[in-house]
């Protein structure tokens, strides 16, 4: 059973089109159909139920599927542990993070990483934090720098590690001449009441909020999420609403308020799969990580 078929056979299940998934995989139709029809003969049954304008995983098809997802990933750790006997950093290493880490955070540790390791190549993706978990878990990237969900991290313990790096203290904020700032004591009430400008619904940072709000009974009013701190934090400035950003955010466009709640803190961190091989590069990118972060 080579791999080139399994890979075939999983873009083709995944994508329930023959030629979505040639075009995934770079692919003639006629290719992938070749390969489909080849892991079909020599498992002797059909993968797929082929309809008129549409396809559907066959009973063998279904139990093949975590199998060849399996089989994949077990040949994809054991040449990643071979090639990490040669102890050059090279390659590609698939990393994640939030738009924040990466414009904050990550500018020395990207800056020392491509110094040190000319050899070795970044593919950077921006993600928010819920998906960063699901990219780790599917295989999509390797490594992921993102809020870390304390609930998430205690129930995917035996299959994500997570390396807290730094502590992000969060305000309440809004502009300084918004109709808040002339309250002698600002409630949930009056936050309910009032247009919020937060990231977008699967962050840890809008859930932290939204627990609170609705362990009150109440209801946030945000009509507009964005996962770019730095777009909230200039709508905020300009009095369209209030939100909670990081400390380090604050300055003279802000007008902080007193957080009528527990206070806010978020937990930034790396987070990879636990039963993976990690590439000499990804541990190359973690060391300069731990370097720097010397609280990790």
């Amino acid at each position: 059973m080579d791999t080139q078929s399994l890979r075939a056979f999983l873009a083709v299940a995944e994508h329930q089109s023959f030629s979505q998934a040639a075009e995934h995989l770079h692919l003639t139709q006629s290719a992938v159909s070749k390969r489909i029809q080849q892991l079909e003969q020599q498992l002797n049954t059909p993968l797929f139920d082929r309809h008129n304008r549409t396809i559907s995983l066959t009973e063998a098809g279904h139990a093949l599927l975590p199998r060849a997802r399996q089989i994949l990933d077990l040949v994809a750790d054991t040449e990643q542990e071979l090639h990490s006997f040669d102890s050059e950093v090279s390659g590609t290493l698939s990393l994640a993070t939030s738009h924040h880490i990466g414009l904050h955070r990550l500018p020395p540790v990207l800056r020392e990483f491509t110094a040190r390791y000319p050899a070795a190549q970044l593919n950077l993706s921006f993600m928010g934090s819920e998906r960063a978990y699901q990219a780790i878990a599917l295989r999509q990237v390797e490594l992921a720098l993102t809020t870390l969900d304390e609930q998430l991290n205690q129930s995917l313990s035996d299959s994500i590690e997570a390396l807290p790096l730094w502590q992000d203290d969060m305000l309440c904020v809004c502009a300084p001449d918004h109709p808040l700032t002339r309250r002698h004591k600002v409630t949930l009430q009056d936050l309910a009441a009032t247009p919020a400008i937060l990231p977008e619904a699967d962050t840890i940072t809008f859930q932290l909020v939204e627990r609170l709000f609705r362990n009150a009974g109440l209801m946030l009013h945000a009509p507009m999420p964005t996962n770019y701190l730095e777009t909230i934090k200039m709508m905020v400035s300009v009095g369209m609403g209030w939100s909670v950003l990081p400390r380090t955010m604050l300055d003279n466009s802000l007008q902080p308020l007193l957080w009528p709640g527990p206070p806010l803190q978020r937990s930034l961190g790396l987070i990879h799969l636990r039963a993976r091989t990690l590439s000499n590069a990804a541990r190359a990118f973690m060391a300069i990580l731990q370097q720097q972060c010397p609280g990790a």
